[in-house]
């Protein structure tokens, strides 16, 4: 595609072919029309469900042939998308006067070519929508594309969150990372440690109000990512980050005696000791019930900012993680922190500081471990947009729309090789940001910029066409009222 393409998409395609001929009209007969399997009915639902709130009239849902014009057909097809990338998500769109086709391998596909369908949407001035007659073959180049919501710092609902995972299906988006501790606050009650959530789940940065999910809130989150095929990953961080636990669980201190509740912003002043009797079994449990809630493969045990522990027994506490996760069926995220441990192979290390030493990434990947790429002067969304941004923070420097969008994560590593990047996540730190309106402008248009980097092909990337096509987004946002950042960078 290039600067000027009008099917303005985003993230960019691997093939996109505009065809000769009239646009598809949704008309009054316009409805959807899928195969009888439960991949196909469950994309059809939600299909229905988006394309019917942007012409503002509910859709029929249709199983098995309809040949008759004017639906939007989704299809499983092991032959569908560029034959070369794996079937996870690869799909193929076509559009022409006659109706729509979503072809896939299989049902994330298929919700990926209705995320670009619903881009291609025209609303009309006479309250007309077409979508241009095209063919698009597209895949991901990443696995993994995320974004990382730290729900500790300032409480998110399960409403909101679910607000969050509708934006992440449009931009492709398909793994979100929930930091579900930290020192303000604990967010998810957890059967074999009740008191964690009653004691410690009422604070959060500024003395708000805080909140907690329970077992059914959190359900709920999961499912709600499941239909989208958002894969949900937990954080538990330990061994430091850790204050709302020593309040909750004072047995977890030196001394039994409770640190008191804390609400500022400093890090790296609580920790876990490995010889307190009570440390092992709340790690077994504590890390064990997160890990049998969440039906995913990961478990993220944080392992950041642990400045006053000795290596060997940081060392201790990631290897007796890593063993309650295997334990579970689980594979370990944890920070980049945790490459100075003795990683297992398949280990996923979040990379979010450029200023460490690579030498330690470049030895876990060689060890087969993977790298996750969040490097903050990059993609921590909760960084200032510019010295004048009301919002965020600035220890990685102001983070614009082109500083998201402008880099390569094969090379973000100097010695980790392009196969040991597993994919790329932003990442939003809440310290500042405290309501959802505020967390949306901290977002867009900068998960944008990452989504592309994650799904689109180096060779189909160009920051002069990518800031003419994230303009043409700015109406959908609208529409759909999500607050967003007019950066300068843009000709909105």
């Amino acid at each position: 595609m290039s600067a000027t393409d009008p099917l303005l998409l985003v993230p960019a395609p691997l093939s996109v072919r505009p065809l000769e001929g009239s646009p598809f009209v949704l008309g009054p007969d316009l409805r959807v029309v899928v195969g009888d399997t439960p991949e196909e009915i469950g994309a059809g639902v939600l299909a229905a469900e988006v394309i019917g709130a942007l012409v503002d009239t509910p859709l029929g849902l249709q199983t098995g042939d309809d040949p008759a014009p004017g639906a939007v057909h989704l299809r499983l097809a092991d032959d569908a998308g560029p034959l070369d990338a794996d079937p996870t998500e690869r799909y193929s769109l076509t559009v022409t006067a006659d109706g729509v086709e979503v072809l896939a391998p299989r049902a994330a596909g298929l919700l990926h070519g209705v995320a670009t369908l619903r881009q291609l949407l025209r609303p009309g001035p006479d309250g007309e929508v077409t979508v241009p007659a095209v063919v698009v073959h597209d895949a991901p180049r990443y696995e993994w594309r995320g974004l990382s919501l730290d729900v500790v710092r300032h409480f998110f609902t399960v409403d909101q969150v679910t607000a969050v995972l509708g934006l992440m299906s449009e931009l492709k988006l398909n793994v979100l990372h929930l930091h579900l501790s930290d020192d303000q606050g604990w967010r998810l009650d957890v059967p074999s440690r009740p008191e964690l959530a009653a004691r410690s789940s009422g604070t959060e940065v500024g003395g708000g109000p805080g909140g907690c999910y329970s077992a059914d809130d959190f359900a709920q989150i999961v499912a709600h990512a499941a239909a989208r095929h958002i894969t949900v990953v937990p954080e538990i961080d330990v061994p430091g980050h850790v204050n709302a636990a020593l309040h909750a669980l004072p047995e977890l201190t030196p001394d039994g005696v409770a640190p008191p509740p804390y609400t500022g912003t400093e890090v790296g002043f609580s920790r876990l000791h490995r010889d307190v009797p009570a440390t092992r079994a709340f790690l077994q449990d504590v890390l064990g019930d997160v890990a049998a809630m969440t039906p995913g493969p990961y478990l993220h045990i944080g392992g950041d900012e642990v400045l006053t522990m000795a290596p060997e027994e940081y060392r201790w506490f990631v290897r007796t993680a890593q063993d309650v996760a295997r334990a579970a069926g689980k594979t370990v995220v944890g920070w980049q922190e945790i490459a100075l441990a003795d990683v297992e192979p398949g280990t996923v290390v979040q990379f979010w500081d450029p200023r460490a030493d690579p030498e330690p990434f470049a030895a876990a990947a060689a060890a087969g471990a993977r790298l996750l790429m969040s490097p903050g002067s990059r993609v921590y969304l909760d960084m200032k947009y510019d010295a004048d941004s009301p919002l965020g923070l600035d220890w990685a420097g102001f983070v614009e729309v082109r500083d998201s969008y402008d880099w390569d994560p094969d090379a973000a590593i100097p010695g980790v090789p392009a196969d040991a990047v597993v994919g790329v996540e932003a990442a939003v730190w809440t310290e500042t940001v405290p309501t959802l309106e505020d967390l949306f402008v901290m977002l867009l248009p900068r998960l944008a910029a990452v989504a592309e980097v994650a799904w689109s092909a180096q060779d189909r990337r160009g920051w002069a066409g990518f800031r003419t096509r994230v303009a043409g987004l700015a109406a959908g946002w609208d529409r759909a009222g999500y607050p967003w950042y007019p950066s300068p960078q843009v000709d909105w």
